[in-house]
């Protein structure tokens, strides 16, 4: 009798393992989702990419979180700030080059949850002045500077 308990302890012990090894491709099993809601959230977004989709993803990211956090501009906020090779993007004269990305850019502005900063030296060494930036960027004397007042004021900090 008491083989045969020790065979069926054994074999209880066994079992998950043997669930898991029923489904090769998720040893874990499957995640699990939970719902969650977000307000009073103030973030910065500190941006230096490359490329167009780089910075598409940022608005978008951006956008979803306003959006998540309900649009509303008393009780959220979402900094974006620019100091890299995306500048010239922003530049008036890059319109009809950048013009897609720009009108999302500005749009995204609209529900004034999210605002785009840009920093005043990484301007001048693209070249640019605040004249020739378009007019729903704020530009700022220093990228680093601005982020880490925003960090002071409670910002969470994104890159």
């Amino acid at each position: 009798m008491r083989t045969f308990f020790t065979t069926l302890f054994a074999a209880l012990l066994f079992l998950p393992a043997l669930a898991a090894a029923a489904n090769l491709d998720a040893p874990w099993g499957q995640a699990h989702a939970v719902e969650q809601t977000y307000t009073k959230q103030k973030v910065v977004y500190d941006v230096a990419v490359n490329s167009e989709a780089a910075v598409r993803s940022v608005i978008s990211r951006a956008v979803l979180l306003a959006s998540l956090n309900g649009d509303d501009p008393f009780d959220s906020k979402i900094v974006i700030v620019l100091h890299g090779n995306e500048i010239p993007f922003f530049a008036i004269k890059n319109y009809a080059k950048y013009h897609e990305l720009m009108q999302r850019a500005q749009s995204a502005t609209q529900s004034g949850v999210i605002e785009f900063r840009m920093c005043r030296i990484a301007a001048k060494g693209h070249g640019f002045e605040a004249a020739d930036i378009h007019g729903f960027v704020t530009l700022v004397p220093m990228a680093d500077a601005g982020i880490v007042r925003l960090q002071q004021a409670g910002y969470a900090y994104m890159r």
